[in-house]
């Protein structure tokens, strides 16, 4: 008797989720609604482990729909199950085989459940993280986050202001004296109305006196072409787009306050989960794409508790990289480094047959156990 019991849960954002029960040979066992609550996710258990023999695991199968995956895996991972987080490309597949043959308006937790069925290679138990690596994770994630909202801002203000003053001296990144004249100044008549003296202080006073007069008269000659060019054509709303500039600015003060607030917790995180800065020392990773590569280097025996407060302690330097002639001129005989060097000197180890080949994108921060854990040494 097959004793399989495999979970397809279509989630719901903002409605129940549809839960379909299957046995090892594809016939229904149950059917369920549940929501994310300790007493509905209970009873799906139970359900689905009626009449199976004791010690079975269930197999859960869910999409990566939002946030609404993350209640699901803590709470059948808790309980010893198996989750699979599958792409809803490859559910979409059989999805659509499905539909054709079968009527249910459950098809898609159907479907999931039906995978590890269809594609039991293809599937990888999800791996959730420790604390550390979840809290590497969100602060990865929000200076990621408030990085590209910065740009998005930054690239608004030089737009409107090409608008206000087509001879922009805006050429190279926004400065805090630049930002300082746009929150007041954007209008190029009230530019000029400052008169150079005012302007020159405000300048001098926002980059610490590393600019002042040839600024000033760089943005005094983009407002007087400016006026010339446009005079007082009604399509021009100087008071209005210097108000959105404005606007503009204080939403980029803004994000780089917070971006100031997460970095050094980001920074603090990775001391503790990459203490040998192995995966951000990776081409293309660096503080973005380390977090899912962190894992498979950087895992300790016995992770000592992260602290609340207080100092960080001393941790051991980055190891030196092997010399580019070296490496170049006999491959073979690269020093490893990290976690890949053994303790004692010893010949170096032929590789294997097959190397996972290299991932097209970071993709999601927690990868599969199974990718984690085939991932190339450094």
């Amino acid at each position: 008797m097959d004793d399989r019991r495999l979970v397809g849960i279509d989630l719901g954002i903002t409605s129940a989720h549809t839960v379909r029960v299957l046995a090892g040979d594809g016939t229904i066992v149950c059917r369920r609604k549940a929501v994310p609550t300790l007493e509905s996710l209970g009873e799906v258990e139970r359900a689905a482990l009626a009449g199976a023999a004791r010690g079975t695991r269930l197999e859960v199968v869910v999409e990566p729909t939002g946030p609404a995956w993350l209640p699901i895996a803590v709470f059948f991972g808790a309980g010893g199950h198996t989750v699979y987080r599958v792409s809803s490309a490859k559910a979409a597949d059989l999805r659509r085989f499905l539909s054709r043959h079968a009527k249910s308006n459950g098809i898609d937790a159907d479907t999931l459940a039906r995978l590890p069925l269809v594609d039991p290679a293809g599937l990888h138990a999800l791996e959730l993280p420790d604390a550390p690596r979840a809290a590497l994770d969100r602060r990865v994630r929000a200076t990621d986050r408030l990085t590209q909202a910065g740009a998005a801002h930054k690239r608004r203000i030089k737009d409107l202001v090409r608008q206000l003053l087509p001879m922009s001296p805006l050429a190279g990144d926004l400065g805090q004296a630049d930002l300082a004249v746009l929150e007041r100044y954007a209008d190029p008549r009230v530019l000029l109305a400052a008169g150079p003296a005012r302007l020159q202080q405000l300048i001098a006073k926002a980059s610490t006196g590393h600019q002042g007069a040839t600024r000033a008269q760089q943005w005094r000659a983009a407002a007087h072409a400016a006026l010339e060019l446009y005079g007082d054509h009604p399509a021009v709303a100087f008071a209005d787009l210097a108000a959105e500039v404005a606007t503009e600015v204080r939403l980029l003060r803004a994000t780089q306050a917070e971006l100031a607030r997460h970095a050094p917790e980001r920074e603090s995180c990775y001391r503790w989960v990459d203490p040998g800065a192995l995966a951000r020392s990776l081409p293309g990773l660096a503080e973005v794409g380390g977090p899912p590569w962190s894992p498979p280097w950087d895992r300790p025996a016995a992770s000592p508790p992260r602290p609340s407060s207080g100092p960080s302690p001393a941790w051991p330097p980055k190891p030196p990289r092997p010399a580019r002639s070296t490496a170049k001129a006999n491959p073979s005989a690269r020093p490893a480094t990290g976690c890949c060097a053994p303790p004692w000197s010893a010949p170096p180890t032929p590789p294997a047959a097959k190397t996972p080949s290299w991932p097209g994108s970071t993709g999601p921060r927690w990868s599969n156990a199974a990718k984690t854990t085939s991932a190339p040494c450094v």
